[in-house]
């Protein structure tokens, strides 16, 4: 399958790391403009050159904002006033014992990942409708199914995100546009690994660590591994191309086979 998404200009939050780095990359390597985001000038040049080094032809721009804040949403408005691609991939976990999450931490999880989301949203929809064509991902989590017990606050934000999703897919009946969740699993990423070591023995090499944390904590999964980055990006740019016009609505699973649901 070819996925040409020349022309298409995209927005990445949270995009100088991780998933979204690999998303960001994935999008640029099919042709796309990037907007590469970061809440510092420093870590978003880094990421631009580092992406840029393995999409050498593409076109990405510097967006640096904190989504999360109503300023950094006007922010990214003003660097790339329009997007045909969203997604909405920022967002911050942490293992917290469940009686210990403070109101403050349940309010910042919902700021974060939920109505973060919201506003870009609001802010790019529009304009996507207008002109017939758009695509809105919103990159949940296993979580969002399977709520942890030692993150109780992300889980909430995830399963709020699925709502989320789902009512402005509504919003968006027959204009062109898609809005869609991508359930990401237990992904190796360098937050991840910190909350391996969190959980297991520190004195581990990464492999044992990564395998007892997946036996002790992710028992679910089929693949019995952490999912890599592009994984998941392969999902996104999927669900970006016109091959996934049909696609609205739905929370597709990118899980390892984690969720033990025969739905996607």
């Amino acid at each position: 399958m070819r996925i040409d998404l020349t022309g298409r200009t995209a927005l990445v939050t949270g995009s100088t790391q991780g998933i979204g780095a690999a998303i960001a990359t994935g999008l640029a390597r099919a042709g796309a403009r990037v907007g590469v985001n970061g809440r510092t000038e420093s870590r978003v040049h880094r990421a631009v050159a580092a992406l840029g080094a393995q999409a050498p032809d593409a076109e990405l721009v510097p967006v640096v904002a904190d989504v999360s804040t109503e300023a950094g949403a006007r922010e990214a408005a003003r660097v790339l006033p329009e997007v045909d691609v969203l997604v909405n991939n920022l967002g911050v976990f942490e293992a917290v014992e469940a009686l210990e999450i403070s109101d403050a931490e349940w309010r910042r999880y919902f700021e974060v990942n939920v109505l973060a989301a919201v506003r870009l949203i609001r802010q790019y929809l529009p304009g996507m409708s207008e002109r017939g064509w758009g695509r809105v991902q919103n990159i949940a989590s296993d979580s969002a199914v399977v709520i942890p017990a030692e993150m109780i606050h992300y889980g909430m934000s995830k399963t709020a995100l699925l709502a989320v999703t789902r009512g402005f897919a509504k919003r968006a009946a027959g204009t062109g546009v898609t809005v869609n969740s991508v359930i990401a699993g237990p992904t190796h990423t360098g937050g991840v690994e910190d909350l391996v070591y969190e959980l297991v023995d520190r004195d581990l090499p990464w492999d044992e660590a990564q395998r007892a944390f997946m036996r002790e904590h992710r028992p679910q999964s089929l693949l019995q591994r952490l999912i890599e980055p592009e994984e998941i990006a392969a999902m996104v740019v999927y669900l970006a191309s016109d091959h996934a016009s049909a696609t609205t609505g739905g929370a597709l699973r990118v899980d390892g086979g984690y969720v033990d649901s025969i739905l996607p």
